[in-house]
């Protein structure tokens, strides 16, 4: 087969589900638009096939030694297992697959191999297994047997010894064969949340419902065509603030645009540490945004947030607040979110930091796009829906935590006529959204799917510098806020607690404007303290040969914050 051939991309766009896109080689991901480029190519040159495959044996045809052996090649792999047939560098990029029609083989694009273990394409310098075939076999456990082999309380490994069934998916292999550890998903965890009982999950401090689309309290008992319940908009931002994205949150947030009840419109800032000017978050809280956790290193490792122990995830989110609240001035507790970088999920040992630091919700799970949409969650109970994106480890025991899940956005152009698409949770992620025109109709699309449906919250998740860099966008989204103001009093921009006090306490549209919990900071005037803010030029041992500036309100610490040393004393 020549270099010019249609190969098989079709992996390609598996490698950023529901995550942040990166979009340089260094930064470790494939980038989506690259992926589409691929795509787009295939379907211009191959109409009739949705995705690029080589086709290189057929059931139709073979002789009894060829089938004997492409069973030998099938039987001890998964449904939709892709492996090698060659091992070494020269062969990384191309696996096979079992299919009904036969095997099927698949090619990665120029400078990428294929990981075995994460079953996608990557960059050829992350890939780590080319000398391998087949990723790793993991024992399973035998948690399903017709007689049972173990007494009450315990379960057997897959070597048929029996250990305590709370040991089974705690992080640590207690099985000598590690099999305890290899069953551990939402469905397969022996110690898993169970499925939702309104019984015992009753509003204020639990709410689940079977497919998670069940609208709170009794404003909509048929989920649709919710006219008494308030459209919610939620509004967030990652990452730093500083002197780069000050003046776009001013033009956004200019004290004009109100909701129905006379308010300024409000969004959430999940705030990371390194360059934030924690003068600048102080005056974000005094205009009563909401100000949330986003970890202080916000390591690059995608790895490391998957694996992260619980010690691990208190140091990052529990520090990043503790350093909110001295450096910003911020003394009313209400740093009570996190959102994880990247939205790597870390599974049970980051929601056991939540309940162990007393966070009150996480916003990092991203749910694949249905309709009608999801309602927030708390995770007393099995998740509503699968746990969605590429190597995401999901928590599946029972925290007493709320989830603000992220529901997936419909970035089709027509979504009246194109063919299904995957969605896409971060809007800079949504990358087939190229003008200004384009953008707001995607607004106005999600909206209305949101509003005729069961009005679910709306969340638009954002990076700054994605409007910052396109003046167009950020045109189309301020007169799509000033539209949905106007022509909807039903629609009110609030904060991501602001939501949870609405589902403890449900309210109707015609009550939400004298409703207390979303007017507190109503309009605050200007700014009157702090006007001009210490400048402070730091190092820390944990950052050798670094010098950093931060800006803050209160007295310069000795040292940079950073993870052993969040208060900047100096102790390390």
């Amino acid at each position: 087969e020549g270099e010019g051939d249609v190969q098989a991309f079709s992996l390609c766009a598996r490698s950023s589900v529901g995550h942040h896109t990166k979009h340089s080689e260094q930064s470790g991901r494939l980038p989506t638009f690259m992926c589409r480029v691929y795509v787009e190519r295939l379907k211009m040159n191959w109409l009739s096939v949705a995705f690029a495959t080589i086709l290189i044996t057929s059931v139709v045809g073979q002789d009894d030694e060829a089938l004997s052996h492409e069973e030998k090649l099938c039987e001890d792999k998964s449904a939709g297992e892709l492996f090698r047939l060659s091992a070494g560098e020269d062969n990384c990029r191309d696996v096979i697959q079992c299919t009904a029609a036969g095997l099927q083989a698949i090619r990665c694009p120029p400078g990428l191999a294929f990981d075995l273990e994460k079953q996608t394409c990557d960059w050829k310098w992350a890939v780590k297994n080319c000398d391998k075939l087949t990723k790793e076999k993991k024992t399973k456990p035998l948690l399903f047997t017709d007689e049972p082999i173990c007494q009450d309380n315990y379960l057997a490994c897959g070597d048929g010894n029996c250990i305590e069934r709370g040991l089974f998916c705690n992080g640590a292999k207690d099985c000598n064969d590690g099999s305890d550890e290899n069953a551990c998903d939402i469905d397969t965890d022996p110690n898993r949340a169970p499925a939702c009982d309104k019984d015992i999950c009753q509003l204020p401090d639990c709410f689940c419902s079977e497919d998670g689309t069940e609208v709170p309290g009794d404003l909509c008992p048929e989920n649709d065509r919710c006219v008494r319940v308030p459209q919610m908009v939620t509004v967030t931002f990652d990452d730093a603030i500083n002197n780069n994205n000050i003046d776009l949150y001013a033009e956004i947030f200019n004290k004009q645009r109100r909701n129905a009840n006379g308010c300024d419109i409000k969004a959430t800032f999940f705030v990371s540490h390194k360059y934030t000017n924690y003068s600048a978050v102080q005056n974000m809280h005094r205009l009563g945004h909401e100000i949330a956790a986003h970890s202080i290193t916000h390591k690059d490792d995608e790895g490391f947030w998957t694996e992260a122990s619980v010690d691990d995830w208190a140091k990052e989110m529990a520090g990043s607040r503790l350093i909110i609240d001295k450096f910003a001035n911020i003394t009313d507790n209400s740093v009570v979110g996190l959102r994880a970088p990247y939205l790597r999920v870390g599974g049970n040992n980051q929601f056991t930091m939540m309940e162990e630091q007393s966070f009150l919700y996480d916003s990092s799970i991203t749910a694949p796009l249905q309709n009608p949409p999801l309602w927030p969650y708390t995770m007393y109970f099995k998740m509503p829906h699968r746990c969605h994106g590429n190597l995401q480890n999901c928590p599946t025991r029972s925290h007493a935590v709320w989830e603000m899940v992220m529901n997936e956005l419909d970035r089709r152009e027509d979504p009246t006529l194109d063919e299904d698409l995957p969605g896409c949770a971060m809007i800079d992620s949504c990358s087939n959204i190229l003008d200004g025109d384009q953008f707001y109709n995607f607004l106005t699309h999600n909206f209305y799917r949101h509003f005729d449906q069961n009005r679910a919250p709306l969340g638009l998740f954002f990076h700054a510098a994605w409007l910052k860099n396109n003046p167009d966008f950020l045109d189309a989204f301020l007169y799509w806020i000033d539209e949905v103001i106007d022509n909807h009093p039903e629609a009110y921009f609030i904060t991501m607690t602001q939501v949870i006090q609405w589902i403890q306490n449900p309210v109707s549209v015609e009550a939400a404007p004298n409703y207390a919990p979303w007017q507190e900071k109503c309009s605050p005037g200007p700014r009157e303290n702090c006007l001009v803010a210490n400048s402070c030029k730091l190092s820390t041992p944990e950052l050798p040969g670094e010098s950093l500036r931060m800006h803050t309100c209160i007295r310069c610490p000795n040292s940079y914050p950073w993870l052993n040393d969040p208060t900047g004393n100096g102790l390390l």
